[in-house]
């Protein structure tokens, strides 16, 4: 039986029926038809033709055996979960990571790669398919196994078109990264910004599940966010929701890329805290970093800053706890505002959580209004490094396995 998907929106796979089947038996699987039929409210006969459709799929299969209630014990159902792949790709500012998973949302295979320095819309296109096509013949040989590429791309996206409007770290207007992969692989691909796709991602696999209002915020070379309200990802009106990072906290700081001042990427962005570092060092603070980067300030890294925190280094201590304090002004005006149950921090910088964690919080209690500040969680994610690209194939995950787009509800 061939495993052919047609390229698009899973045509001959995918209907509203069918989708909201997947997902009920992709959450609470293995599952009976009975009880899908009960979870969906639709008839047993309709039930068991759209199952019969999606095991001729080969999407669905039959595994063991439930319970009996006085008859014939029921055949479970369970997502068929090694039989197709899908792809994410992460876009970041310094470099491109692409991964691929099985429909679990396991990771198979890696491929990572930098940019050239300064960076064509040509050359970039074709990191993009370089890194695509790597990851696709070390995890299977059938094009026909590939459900589809989802990428998260920092800067601003439209993802309704398909386009990386601009990405202000390689200073690139206009990509058509939807239509050149689609003619190049011939998948349907879904393009987001990289934080609202790692919301979505957080949401399926990761802190976020099963909770309705919670906001992602990375912390790399940029900052953004990936708002949930209500079970649904939150785009704005052009699509430019959750750019936390071009929030004004000092009128009086530095330039920001953006061309304001004082903006929240400019103070806890990964260049923000080595500015900070070699500051400190020029005005004559001792640091083992000095001695890292061999007298060569300019070599400093965020990365390195919190390995020299651990070693006890008080500058790179220092420098984190500003961190968190300029962070916490951030995260305030965001609760003030949206009143989440959850935040989720994730990127470089917050795997210094042991530095930026109490003065975050302290911020947040006396900048935060009193209840929304008691009820708040802060969590770091524990997708790791491949948050965003986890966040990008759950962009075609949930093409398939929901009825609706990704403006509507993300629950059963």
């Amino acid at each position: 039986m061939s495993k052919s998907i047609p390229v698009g929106s899973f045509q001959g796979m995918k209907s509203l029926n069918k989708s909201t089947i997947l997902n009920v038996v992709r959450q609470y699987g293995p599952i009976s038809r009975a009880r899908i039929a009960k979870l969906t409210k639709l008839t047993p006969p309709t039930v068991t033709n759209l199952v019969s459709e999606l095991i001729e799929s080969k999407l669905v299969i039959e595994g063991t055996l439930g319970e009996s209630t006085g008859g014939r014990k029921p055949i479970l159902l369970r997502i068929n979960s090694s039989a197709f792949y899908v792809i994410g790709v992460y876009a970041g500012a310094k470099r491109l990571k692409a991964v691929t998973a099985n429909l679990d949302g396991n990771i198979i295979g890696e491929f990572e790669t930098r940019y050239a320095a300064n960076q064509t819309r040509e050359q970039f296109l074709q990191t993009l398919e370089k890194a695509v096509q790597n990851v696709m013949d070390n995890t299977h040989q059938q094009k026909e196994s590939f459900l589809g590429i989802g990428v998260g791309m920092h800067g601003l996206v439209d993802p309704e078109q398909g386009l990386s409007l601009f990405a202000p770290h390689l200073n690139l207007r206009d990509l058509p990264i939807k239509s050149f992969l689609e003619n190049r692989f011939q998948l349907p691909v879904e393009v987001e910004n990289d934080v609202r796709a790692q919301a979505l991602g957080e949401s399926w696999f990761g802190k976020g599940v099963g909770i309705q209002n919670f906001i992602c915020v990375h912390i790399g070379t940029g900052v953004g966010a990936g708002i949930i309200i209500d079970n649904k990802l939150y785009r704005g009106s052009s699509f430019t929701a959750g750019e936390i990072g071009h929030t004004t906290i000092d009128s009086n700081g530095p330039k920001c890329s953006c061309g304001n001042y004082g903006c929240l990427e400019t103070l806890v962005g990964g260049a923000a805290l080595a500015r900070r570092a070699q500051q400190a060092i020029r005005l004559g603070k001792e640091s083992i970093l000095e001695e890292w980067v061999q007298g060569d300030l300019d070599e400093i890294s965020a990365e390195m800053l919190c390995k020299a925190a651990q070693n006890g280094d008080f500058v790179a201590a220092e420098v984190l706890g500003d961190t968190g304090r300029y962070l916490g002004i951030g995260l305030a005006n965001l609760i003030n505002i949206l009143n989440p149950a959850l935040i989720i921090l994730s990127g470089g910088v917050s795997r210094a959580e042991h530095y930026l964690l109490n003065p975050l919080i302290d911020t947040l209690e006396k900048r935060a209004l009193t209840k929304p500040a008691n009820t708040v969680k802060i969590a770091i994610s524990e997708l790791g490094k491949n948050s965003i690209p986890i966040g990008a194939f759950t962009l075609v995950l949930y093409k398939l396995f929901t009825p609706t787009g990704l403006g509507e509800s993300i629950s059963v």
